[in-house]
């Protein structure tokens, strides 16, 4: 639910927004049409469903709307819920990470993401390349710096008998270039063109 209801003489306004743009759709809703006994709880971040026919619009920046021939609530949105309409912090979205993907800023960054990923794949595929998954997880430092994150499901001293671990040997989570590279250089032995796509 966006940032309304609106309610006028003989009919309210809604905003509602499926997640698949991140423009909202505006429905008209008349008196008397079944559901609107809850309207009021019908606030921002509420969860409803509703059924109707999509028409054209008459009001400016707007090419469709729908009217409502049901609407019901499926769950409610109290007014600490914290995406409002109005601005919120960067900052503030990270103490919220399971929201965030809900708001505008995040749901731009994620469809842009989406769209580079998808032409860089497309791309390489074009050019007859293999996609290539390098290792998340590594036991090799081939930088030599020793600041890497520790994989473990060991408690207590974790170096005490690193041959007990899951793995049975240290492990680390693989944010090196020289290991990446080397992956792939065993990897190129047997396929021409290689590429990977990597998380940084």
């Amino acid at each position: 639910m966006g940032p309304y209801p609106a309610r006028f003489e003989g009919f309210s306004f809604l905003e509602v927004n499926d997640g698949s743009c991140l423009a909202n759709l505006q429905v008209v809703v008349d008196a008397g049409t079944p559901g609107t006994e809850d309207l009021s709880h019908f606030t921002t971040g509420a969860s409803v469903s509703i059924e109707g026919d999509l028409v054209p619009s008459p009001a400016q920046g707007q090419k469709w709307e729908m009217r409502a021939t049901r609407v019901a609530l499926l769950g409610k949105a109290d007014a600490s819920y914290p995406l409002q309409k109005k601005a919120i912090r960067r900052s503030s979205l990270r103490t919220i990470a399971h929201l965030r993907p809900r708001s505008n800023l995040y749901g731009a960054v994620f469809r842009v993401r989406s769209k580079l990923a998808y032409a860089v794949h497309q791309f390489f595929q074009e050019r007859d390349f293999v996609y290539v998954h390098t290792p998340i997880i590594t036991a090799s430092d081939c930088e030599g710096a020793g600041e890497m994150f520790r994989v473990t499901t060991l408690k207590g001293n974790i170096d005490e008998k690193p041959q007990a671990d899951f793995f049975g040997k240290p492990t680390y989570l693989d944010g090196q270039r020289a290991t990446r590279r080397r992956d792939l250089r065993l990897c190129a032995v047997q396929h021409l063109h290689l590429w990977p796509y990597l998380p940084r």
